[in-house]
């Protein structure tokens, strides 16, 4: 029998092209993908109360006998109005329904029904505003509430799943081996399944999610191994001497104990082991990775290898390459700089270089990615903030290498557990220490009603000599309305408020060249305040700027925030972090507030987890995983019964090729293939 996710959604009964198409939005293109379209929420259909307890202003649920006929008039609008008296057999109330001409026939005089509706009360009597309805004899317990779409209602889901359930064979065969069911007692897929849909009662519901969760949780973990396992080739890539002390020497700083056992972790990968370094190095903003980087790729290079150094943007990447120019300079290191934005004759130059091995050390974007760049002889990538980057694009890179070794760096702190799921093909090394003379960045929310006063806050702090940041959410008005702008910004401070400061203006859609001239102008301090959309967020050091403005903050996720007040509290001076916001909205107020009462970035990951969900902190865009349809990657219980027994069932069949692991091989194939990535051969 052929996979129901093989057959399209408009094979099931009542659904044709238009409303094929109203699935297709959700997500739901055939009909097994429908069967793993989950609820969202669920309806208790069984707490059921007497009318004379219903509460006023909320949502009730009541058994009630239609003792009146329907009724029905029409207002000067032209609007219909029906309405029928209802009672339990002690109390009755009003029911009254809106352009709905069919209640006459839907609600049978003396007819018992299940009610759920808001009660609204008026003049004293209370009545029940468009409530839903069933046949008590038909009535469900628990009903499912589906996501839906413009033209596709949560009942209209629930009517269709009815039908895609009854396709499934009345044999499903397990996925899950028997032992590991036992050991955490998981239901089968075939009860699951069902009653995640249509339960019984609260307790199978909290089974058949427990199941469904527990197999998402699995498939993940396997798939994270099958990338794992992608690396475990040998490496011809022979590293025999640790360049460290060497590379110390070039350095007018030195290292934090953080910084020293990162290096280590990666020396040691590629000093003791046959097979290519699979590293993260994590660490708050300022910690120092990017010093770890050039130390690593600076032994790399020694040992006569080539490095490709991956950042984000243009702008990280230049001052990446000014960086390691410096550092390198009298080593007899050539180390180039290849972006979007260089000229074709010099990235003739630079590709030529890269073929031929004479240069070294290259730094770049995306451009690094293109089929025209070829290395002589690549030993290790670097790729920087790796929450900008999928998957797939850095094994691009790794790819055009022999199994180089490979180094990932990332200022986004989440919780050590999650970084295991998050980044699984991978170690993991933290810097929890920070350089000396790196001070906590006070922080401070306020209204714009204060904005002035925050001008004034800046022009005293430029007076000082120092420099400012304004981080605004647009570029300009026409994109959103209502929220600040980096031009109109920009324009309105240098000819309103700061007339006697030089004002810059900073963008990603600016070219290259201007991006480089105006960053090169505020690192000079020939700028004295940069107003920028969130291209600032990563790398840029600009140690004599002391205060960060943040325009609408409600419009960033803390994480973000963090990372942009990261660009602060680079030098030995006091510096502050500006957030303006008139929202008021309880939730955006307290995800706002924890930036002023904590500097740590692993704690601000924390409630930005618990408040904003993982779907928004680990969006399948940025990090290159498959989207979660019920599991939570936030619940570190369900992660480590899963990782455990993918662990188990890994150590007995590598490969996924025993009969037992056949559909599970086929899960992680399906969860992971709009990537590319994951699945066993």
């Amino acid at each position: 029998m052929p996979s129901l996710f093989e057959y399209p959604i408009e094979r099931l009964k009542g659904i044709g092209e238009k409303k094929g198409q109203l699935f297709r939005k959700l997500g739901v293109s055939s009909i097994g993908e429908l069967i793993c379209y989950y609820p969202r929420t669920y309806e208790d259909w069984s707490n059921t109360v007497k009318i004379a307890d219903v509460i006023v202003n909320e949502v009730n649920c009541i058994k009630a006998t239609v003792i009146s006929q329907v009724s029905q008039s029409r207002t000067s609008g032209g609007k219909i109005i029906a309405k029928v008296t209802l009672s339990d057999g002690e109390d009755s109330i009003t029911a009254t329904f809106f352009n709905n001409p069919y209640i006459r026939n839907l609600l049978v005089y003396n007819g018992e029904y299940v009610f759920m509706g808001k009660v609204h009360s008026s003049y004293g009597k209370n009545e029940m505003i468009a409530p839903e309805f069933i046949s008590s004899g038909k009535a469900r317990n628990i009903r499912p509430i589906y996501s839906c779409t413009a033209g596709l209602t949560t009942r209209q889901i629930e009517t269709v799943m009815i039908n895609a359930l009854a396709m499934l064979p009345e044999t499903i065969k397990e996925s899950i081996p028997e032992d590991i069911r036992q050991e955490y007692d998981i239901v089968t897929y075939a009860e699951a399944i069902h009653q995640v849909h249509f339960p019984q009662d609260k307790e199978v519901l909290m089974k058949a999610r427990k199941r469904l969760i527990f197999e998402e949780l699995l498939v993940l973990s396997l798939g994270l191994y099958s990338m794992k396992s992608g690396r475990k080739a040998e490496t011809p890539v022979t590293i025999t001497k640790d360049y460290e002390e060497e590379y110390q020497k070039l350095l007018s700083f030195e290292f934090t104990q953080g910084q020293k056992e990162a290096v280590k972790d990666c020396m040691n990968d590629m000093l003791q082991c046959d097979y290519p370094m699979s590293r993260l190095i994590q660490g708050d903003v300022g910690c120092g990775k990017t010093a770890v980087a050039g130390c690593v790729g600076y032994s790399v290079v020694k040992n006569g290898y080539q490095v490709a150094f991956m950042a984000p943007t243009e702008i990280l990447a230049e001052q990446h390459y000014l960086s390691f120019t410096k550092i390198f300079s009298g080593t007899g290191i050539n180390v180039e700089l290849l972006l979007g934005s260089t000229t074709a004759k010099q990235k003739r130059r630079i590709k030529d270089a890269l073929l031929t091995g004479a240069c070294d050390f290259v730094i770049g974007t995306h451009s690094l990615l293109s089929e025209s760049v070829e290395f002589a002889k690549l030993g290790l990538v670097v790729t920087d903030e790796q929450h900008r980057f999928g998957v797939k694009q850095r094994n691009t890179l790794v790819e055009k290498g022999a199994n180089p070794h490979l180094l990932i760096m990332s200022a986004t702190p989440i919780p050590r557990t999650l970084a295991l799921i998050v980044y699984g093909d991978l170690d993991i090394s933290i810097i929890d220490t920070m350089p000396p003379g790196r001070q906590p960045v006070e922080t401070y929310l306020i209204d714009s009603k204060k904005r002035k006063r925050v001008y004034n806050f800046l022009k005293k702090q430029i007076e000082s000599g120092k420099q400012c940041y304004i981080v605004c959410p647009a570029v300009t008005e026409n994109e959103m309305i209502k929220v600040a702008s980096a031009e109109e910004y920009a324009q309105k401070l240098q000819t309103e408020y700061l007339t006697e400061n030089v004002v810059g203006v900073l963008h990603g859609k600016m070219k290259g060249a201007l991006k480089e001239e105006i960053m090169s102008s505020f690192v000079s301090g020939e700028i004295q305040i940069l107003v920028s959309t969130t291209v600032i967020e990563v790398g840029v050091n600009v140690p004599n700027a002391t205060v960060m403005v943040i325009e609408n903050a409600e419009r960033f996720g803390l994480s973000q925030l963090h990372q942009l007040r990261g660009r602060v509290g680079r030098g030995s001076d006091k510096s502050y972090c500006i957030l303006i916001s008139d929202n008021q909205n309880e939730e955006t107020l307290e995800r706002l507030e924890t930036m002023c009462k904590t500097n740590n970035g692993f704690e601000i990951a924390d409630v930005d987890l618990k408040l904003r969900g993982p779907g928004d902190f680990f969006g399948s865009r940025q990090h290159g995983l498959p989207e979660m349809k019920i599991a939570d990657v936030s619940n570190l219980d369900n992660l480590k019964e899963a990782g455990k027994s993918a662990e188990k069932i890994i150590s007995a069949d590598p490969e996924l090729k025993l009969p037992e692991h056949r559909l599970l091989n086929a899960e992680v194939k399906r969860l992971f293939t709009k990537l590319g990535e994951g699945g066993f051969n």
